[in-house]
């Protein structure tokens, strides 16, 4: 069972507690002999961020997974403030001893070498240079960006080493490090991803409550793309039967806005993030509860997921092929089916290490 507070945190995704599938021992709170008007409850609408230190001794992930189109990626927080509901990330903070809910956008693991270890990584790396991901899993510029600065931190390293980059992220706050961003893109080393799945600012809020608005995130492609920096946007994740319907608008508006590609995925609920989801959408969509359970189902062989290489990201049956059609229409229709210009790699010079270990090949 879940452990469910009555009232969602102010500016939270989610209030539950999931159990953590790795605790032999869950707890669930009881608030039956409460008042409605207990202090207490007060208390825990509101749900401060806890920033706590990550020191991990290496921050570059190699993955071989067939229809992840990256080989590194790099992530310098674990967690993410940013709330989304539908985040495939959520049971990453099993891991830690954490759960999927709450803990994972209020407890955020800062690892604050971030740019010492990418440093680390790029001298001592001897392979094919191959651009890496930031981020593959949680986004690089939420909020604790603002105060920690290691997503710029380890753009001004890959510039000093001439290493290509590709940047994902719902934040506006992108554009702060749009000076790294043009030297970047002006030698062919750097790409961005701004995700957008609707144009409803009241969806988005609830949806994705801490990150920024459609239009704030549009402005960014704009400026982004004016500034010669090759942009696109990932209509990511479509959710049958709730933003699928918003695939249209969200392409033109997005080629209007600048955009030279874009992408979708299909939602994706592994583990604990079918409670967190479904919850979601039990409190914020109650009407559409019913239909978009049904349309996830009719996506996924009667199940609310697939791990499946060949259908996690784009779904099977009739209405997956709906999804892929209809954005593959409008793509075309609005030349947003071009791929981005295929990052350079021919420029990388290892950084001299730090620790004054000279190389020997």
């Amino acid at each position: 069972m879940s452990n469910t507070p009555r009232s969602t945190p102010t500016g939270r995704g989610s209030p539950l507690a999931p159990p953590n599938r790795f605790d032999a021992v869950h707890r669930e709170a009881d608030f039956e002999q409460l008042e409605p008007n207990d202090e207490l409850l007060d208390d825990g609408r509101s749900v401060a961020t806890e920033f706590l230190p990550d020191n991990s001794q290496s921050i570059v992930i190699e993955n071989d997974s067939p229809d992840i189109p990256f080989r590194y990626s790099l992530n310098p927080y674990r967690g993410c403030e940013h709330g989304c509901s539908y985040c495939y990330a959520r049971p990453y903070h099993e891991y830690l001893g954490l759960n999927s809910g709450l803990d994972f956008e209020s407890k955020i693991f800062v690892k604050e070498r971030a740019p010492e270890l990418f440093r680390e990584w790029l001298a001592k790396f001897k392979g094919e240079p191959s651009p890496i991901a930031m981020s593959g899993i949680t986004d690089c510029y939420q909020p604790a960006e603002r105060r920690y600065r290691l997503t710029r931190g380890c753009l001004a390293v890959a510039l000093e080493a001439r290493y290509p980059m590709m940047l994902i992220t719902k934040n506006a706050l992108v554009l702060r490090d749009l000076d790294l961003l043009r030297e970047l893109a002006s030698q062919r080393l750097v790409s961005v991803a701004l995700s957008i799945n609707t144009l409803d600012t009241e969806l988005a809020r609830v949806m994705e409550p801490r990150t920024s608005s459609p239009a704030a995130r549009l402005r960014a492609v704009h400026e982004l793309s004016a500034a010669g920096v090759p942009t696109q946007v990932m209509v990511a994740p479509v959710i049958p039967g709730l933003n699928d319907c918003d695939i249209p608008s969200v392409l033109k508006t997005a080629a209007d806005a600048g955009a030279s590609g874009a992408g979708y995925n299909l939602l994706r609920l592994p583990l604990n993030v079918k409670l967190v989801f479904l919850d979601w959408l039990a409190r914020t969509q109650p009407t559409k509860r019913e239909k978009v359970e049904s349309h996830i189902r009719l996506t996924r062989d009667g199940e609310l997921t697939s791990s499946q290489f060949s259908q996690r990201m784009r779904g099977s049956g009739l209405l997956a092929e709906q999804i892929q059609r209809t954005f593959r229409v409008f793509a075309t229709k609005y030349h947003l089916d071009r791929r981005l210009p295929t990052p350079d790699t021919s420029q990388f010079v290892p950084p001299p290490d730090q620790s004054g270990q000279l190389r020997l090949f």
